[in-house]
């Protein structure tokens, strides 16, 4: 069966009042820029649901690309039928004929959004179910376990068919929620961070810490290589900002009592995260910090390293244990390259017993003697930011000046 469209449905867009036709013109766009290699097809975006008209575009393909969309809840290949009861069964005919196999069962799911249309859904299911009985040979009704299983919708301006739904990612679609910077460094946490943000609608752009020479080339092409595979979630480019981190580091180093130098680098960190964000225009920041996981990701160490700033951070790991994260990180393809054997900043100079319940008038305190602001804003001026594309894209990324 050739079929002309890709019925999308909505999900939790559908909840939205007044602000929904802006998350459906959000996920358009989403749909737009994920098709771009099909120049045939056209997108029809209603207040419920969304076309694809393929137009004689490989619908394998576009189902594939569907199935990372967020904003998606699920899909259905589906052909158009007039508002005619006639020609509802022979179209219904052709399409199960066009899938059943001897032996199979089926079921017919109508659903009226039209009133007016001259059947209702019982009498549908009726005629149709029927007409399928007496036209295909050994062909038997299971309502509760059917091997196919016909959808008929009626709207008001047409019939649609179909027997398969797909679903998609849910959430909403990116950029619906605004935009927030991404603390990637590098391991396993923080790409999924990005994934979750991404699902519940957040833009994100990136920034990663680079120590070098303590930290190596490597090192940095693992978060470039971590950035793709978010980017090709996303669907588009994704902005990466590479802070030079080493002065900052060894000044921490060299300044604070070693057990408390792991939360002046946190702060340190955010300072200047929070410094990028407000440039770049973005909300708030993301971290792939889960409570208890390690010394700096205690309640008692993130109330002290949150003083900073008043900029809201997000935290979409927080509750969440090791192995779900580490499942999502398989799920979403970037768990081998967060195990690539290449420290990030974060792990080149982790004392010997940090702090796990750090108090902020003693951090005040230590970070007091020493005037970090000119290696913050040295480091803001220096950064280094990239665009990179999806993995599927293989391009290389490029710089900005």
């Amino acid at each position: 069966m050739n079929y002309d469209r890709i019925l999308i449905r909505y999900g939790e867009i559908s909840t939205k009042g007044r602000n929904r036709n802006k998350f459906v013109e959000k996920l358009r766009k989403s749909v737009k820029i994920a098709l771009a290699p099909f120049p045939n097809i056209k997108i029809e975006a209603g207040r419920d649901r969304m076309y694809v008209l393929l137009n004689g575009e490989d619908g394998i393909e576009i189902i594939e690309k569907l199935q990372h969309i967020f904003g998606i809840q699920s899909f259905s290949p589906a052909i158009k039928v007039e508002r005619d009861v006639e020609a509802l069964k022979h179209s219904a005919l052709e399409l199960v004929k066009s899938l059943y196999k001897e032996g199979q069962t089926f079921k017919v799911t109508p659903r009226r959004s039209d009133k007016t249309f001259v059947l209702n859904t019982d009498g549908i299911n009726r005629t149709i179910g029927g007409f399928l009985l007496g036209n295909i040979p050994g062909l038997r009704v299971d309502v509760r376990n059917p091997d196919i299983n016909l959808q008929i919708e009626v709207r008001s301006e047409a019939i649609y068919l179909s027997c398969e739904n797909i679903l998609g990612p849910g959430g909403l679609p990116v950029g619906s929620s605004g935009k927030a910077m991404l603390m990637l460094s590098g391991g396993i946490d923080s790409p999924v961070a990005g994934f979750m943000a991404m699902k519940r609608g957040l833009e994100i752009e990136a920034i990663h810490f680079f120590s070098p020479p303590y930290t190596s080339e490597r090192a940095k092409a693992k978060v470039v290589d971590l950035t793709k595979k978010l980017a090709e979630i996303y669907g588009s480019s994704i902005k990466l900002h590479i802070v030079p981190f080493t002065n900052v580091q060894q000044a921490i180093r060299n300044q604070i009592p070693e057990n408390y130098s792991m939360t002046t680098t946190r702060r340190m960190m955010l300072l200047i995260a929070d410094e990028i964000r407000n440039k770049e225009g973005a909300l708030a920041i993301i971290t792939g910090e889960s409570i208890g996981q390690v010394a700096s990701q205690t309640l008692e160490s993130m109330f002290t390293i949150n003083e900073v700033t008043n900029t809201p951070i997000l935290r979409p790991l927080i509750m969440m244990d090791k192995t779900d994260i580490i499942k999502i990180a398989h799920e979403i393809d970037t768990l081998e390259i967060s195990n690539r054997p290449y420290e990030d900043c974060c792990t080149i100079f982790v004392p010997a017993s940090p702090k796990t319940k750090p108090r902020r008038e003693k951090v005040q305190r230590y970070e007091s003697y020493f005037d970090f602001n000119p290696l913050i804003d040295e480091a803001v001026q220096e950064v280094e930011t990239l665009i990179i594309q999806p993995v599927e894209q293989k391009s290389e990324f490029d710089s900005l000046f």
